[in-house]
């Protein structure tokens, strides 16, 4: 008779990923926001995999965790390991579909500066389908399934980021509302719109186009840009324009730049590809055609 000795269990990949994520981000509740669980499930994986492994890999403090000796032993090797792993399943995602592309976009940017330009990648590459996905935090492209992710970033653009152009910000409102704007004084009769991503947008402008002038900027505030822009052409106030967003509604002369200052941030607009995208003709197609380029 066969000998079928029992043998030891591996530890649970899902208990693997809680660590890693935990471990990287720095925290249980940040690693339960990228895996789209709870903070306790998180926590639950963790004392798995500590079971499993028969020590502690965080130290449980009263502010938080921190990672055990243990655990900054083996954090690298798990994190190039889901690394690999992820850009394996994107290989696959994208060879399995090639025709099918995935972008990730600031909504803002997904709705005022991607969505016009889409008409003419469908133009040049017919059998192309495009999917976007407007998220507030740029994805992992190594990890979650998008090719492509457009996003503002700080200057210096991360290493293999294409840069589209430089934030530009001024002030922009209808026609009919900058008839009564001659010089940054006069805006003390104005109304303030806001957009809550870019918050400090007015106090970054007006520092530098007129440094000393006390305003009551308080106003409406939006949560997505182009509510805030809807309202800006709506007569509604003035709202801070990014060139990007606003350029082409300035230009069509649906929306007016009342003032000559431009205020360059250390931040641009830039297109980020996957590894496995950055090999691929189609996608390097699609970018050029995003950016003006081909």
């Amino acid at each position: 008779m066969a000998v079928a000795p029992s043998r030891p269990k591996g530890p649970p990949l899902n208990a693997l990923r809680a660590f890693e994520a935990a471990a990287r981000l720095g925290g249980f509740s940040a690693a339960a926001e990228e895996l789209f669980v709870t903070p306790a499930a998180v926590a639950q994986q963790v004392k798995a995999l500590e079971a499993w492994a028969g020590a502690p890999l965080f130290e449980r403090r009263s502010q938080g965790v921190r990672l055990s000796e243990v655990g900054r032993a083996v954090l690298g090797d798990f994190t190039a390991a889901f690394d690999r792993l992820g850009e394996a399943a994107q290989k696959l995602r994208q060879k399995a579909k090639p025709d099918h592309v995935r972008i990730a976009a600031l909504p803002s940017v997904a709705q005022l500066w991607l969505s016009p330009r889409l008409p003419r990648v469908r133009a040049a590459l017919p059998g192309v389908t495009v999917s976007v996905t407007a998220m507030e935090a740029a994805p992992n492209l190594r990890r979650e399934p998008f090719d492509l992710a457009v996003f503002y970033e700080p200057l210096p653009a991360a290493s293999g980021s294409i840069v589209v152009c430089r934030d530009v910000i001024y002030p922009v409102c209808a026609p009919a509302v900058a008839g009564g704007i001659g010089s940054p004084a006069d805006l003390v009769r104005a109304r303030f719109i806001h957009d809550e991503t870019w918050k400090d947008d007015w106090t970054r402008w007006l520092a530098e186009a007129a440094p000393g002038l006390t305003l009551d900027t308080s106003g409406p505030s939006f949560s997505l840009y182009a509510l805030a822009l809807e309202e800006a052409r709506n007569e509604a106030g003035i709202l801070i324009g990014h060139d990007a967003l606003v350029g082409d509604l300035v230009a069509a002369g649906t929306l007016v730049a009342p003032f000559e200052t431009r205020v360059r941030l250390d931040r641009a607009l830039t297109i980020a590809a996957s590894d496995a995208g950055l090999t691929s003709p189609r996608l390097r197609a699609i970018i050029d055609l995003l950016t003006g380029t081909a």
